[in-house]
């Protein structure tokens, strides 16, 4: 396999694109905004004018989009049109995105249809992971359609793991956001109250990321919640839609997820207040004016 057509060039799949142009493959790809497609083309890609165009003759379709309707629109169209209907049969097609299990399942299905191979397979690791190609990445889908995929995937993380049938990679991604959500929560309740006692922060996180506090959420976001620097890695927006999948999914499978369910308000409240397009990191300004509190004081 050696022609990719990847579909999304965004935050997340324009670094993505690019390593695989940088691991040999021969990438074309399609994005609405067509500055990102210019950017896959400086970086040795190809540009594409629409999504059909971009999947055209590849071994490989990959789709990173925003949300699950996006996905079906791109893979199913409308009345037929869509990319799963141009493919040739034993195509694989790989959703990087992370959408809702349910649909991640509906998509394998109208792919096996088709005679085309479908695997869901999110990422976690933010734009940072994107960008040094060593994202997790948690795949659905048949064993055979796996590994017949596993160099593209390679190329594009560090830990790659075939994790059940379709659906299954979805279902592990919302439960990575189930934590990553409740986490930068406390590490954002964290930060404030040690301001609150006048402790030197950044220290305290050394200490803290030494012991069984230690996490990659905290690690990678406490830094720049520190600096008060809330560029989007991963916007608030798309978290809110994730944990709306997580609630969903387990509300569904009838488990009770207490702390998952205030996280999702919490960001809900976050976004609420026009912070949609701000790093997930910004629920420390949340927990401030919770508190009362100003930066610094």
């Amino acid at each position: 396999m050696t022609a990719i057509g990847f579909i999304g060039l965004g935050v997340m799949g324009g670094p993505m694109a690019a390593n695989l142009v940088k691991a040999g493959f021969e990438v074309t790809g399609y994005n609405r905004s067509p500055a990102k497609v210019r950017r896959l083309v400086e970086a040795g890609g190809r540009g594409a004018e629409s999504a059909a165009a971009a999947a055209e003759g590849a071994d490989v379709v990959i789709t990173m989009l925003p949300d699950s309707p996006d996905v079906e629109a791109v893979l199913l169209g409308d009345g037929g049109d869509g990319v799963l209907d141009r493919l040739a049969p034993g195509t694989i097609v790989v959703d990087m995105s992370t959408i809702r299990p349910d649909v991640a399942r509906s998509l394998a299905e109208a792919g096996a249809s088709r005679g085309v191979r479908v695997l869901d397979a999110p990422v976690s690791g933010g734009e940072q992971g994107a960008v040094d190609a060593t994202l997790s990445i948690m795949v659905g889908g048949e064993a055979s359609t796996f590994e017949s995929a596993r160099p593209v995937l390679d190329a594009l993380g560090r830990t790659v793991v075939h994790v059940g049938p379709p659906g299954a990679g979805q279902t592990v991604k919302a439960a990575n956001q189930l934590i990553v959500g409740g986490t930068l929560q406390l590490v954002a309740e964290a930060l404030v109250f040690l301001d609150a006692h006048g402790v030197d922060r950044s220290r305290a996180v050394e200490v803290l990321a030494g012991g069984l506090a230690g996490s990659a959420v905290l690690d990678r976001k406490a830094p720049a919640m520190l600096e008060r620097d809330f560029k989007p890695g991963f916007r608030v927006d798309l978290h809110h839609k994730d944990l709306g999948i997580v609630t969903a999914a387990a509300r569904e499978a009838g488990v009770a997820i207490p702390l998952g369910a205030l996280a999702a308000t919490l960001m809900a409240s976050l976004r609420a207040q026009g912070h949609g397009d701000l790093d997930h990191g910004a629920l420390l300004l949340q927990v401030e004016q919770l508190s009362g509190r100003s930066p610094g004081e």
